[in-house]
């Protein structure tokens, strides 16, 4: 997007707040991958589709700094909760004090761990998934959602058209742009759900079980 154009966007689109412009200078001036955290507009849409959605429980794979997390815990209900996970532990630290130190903490749970092996144990049913995790293993991970979320439920896959590499054939042997194609491949002849892209920052996915 021209940067003009996001200004733009971001000027007539609801603030972040405070707490949240200062995790996302944290994240990028203290991790080597700060452009991952989602950043005020995408976290702006996530809160208002939490909102939208009403969901009471809601699953993401991939916390990174908390960023994400926090914005739809701003978009719960009361008695509402996330479940986020995160399996590289060296970002534990980390997220964990912005969690914690958030006015909405006590709306998220923060799990150390591989969300396709401990999500299922949980026993929960999901109303909506957050999957930011491995691009490798988006397919697999999109499984192990659809098969925890309920009938309705929307599920929000990150980074699908990861900066055009999608279409371009420079990055045919790049493993995470081959997960990414194959995970768009695979929803979007998948008959048990409906699905549209969106063409905003690196590509988001809505995608909603029948």
């Amino acid at each position: 997007m021209d940067s003009k154009l996001e200004e733009y966007i971001v000027d007539h689109s609801s603030p972040e707040g405070d707490y949240l412009y200062r995790l996302w200078r944290a994240t990028n001036i203290h991790t080597i991958h700060g452009r991952m955290a989602s950043g005020c507009l995408q976290g702006r849409l996530l809160k208002m589709l939490t909102q939208m959605i009403r969901p009471k429980n809601v699953l993401e794979v991939g916390t990174f700094s908390g960023y994400s997390a926090i914005c739809m815990a701003e978009g719960l209900e009361e008695g509402a909760t996330v479940y986020t996970f995160e399996i590289n532990d060296e970002m534990e630290d980390f997220a964990r004090e912005w969690i914690e130190g958030s006015s909405v903490a006590d709306k998220i749970r923060f799990i150390i761990g591989d969300a396709n092996e401990m999500a299922p144990r949980l026993g929960i049913t999901f109303d909506m998934a957050f999957v930011d995790g491995d691009k490798r293993h988006y397919v697999e991970t999109y499984e192990t959602v659809l098969s925890i979320l309920r009938p309705g439920g929307f599920i929000i896959a990150d980074n699908t058209l990861w900066d055009g590499h999608v279409v371009d054939p420079a990055y045919d042997h790049d493993q995470q742009t081959k997960g990414i194609r194959l995970f768009n491949d695979h929803v979007a002849a998948d008959e048990r759900v409906e699905e549209v892209i969106l063409p905003m920052r690196d590509g988001l996915t809505l995608i909603r079980k029948k």
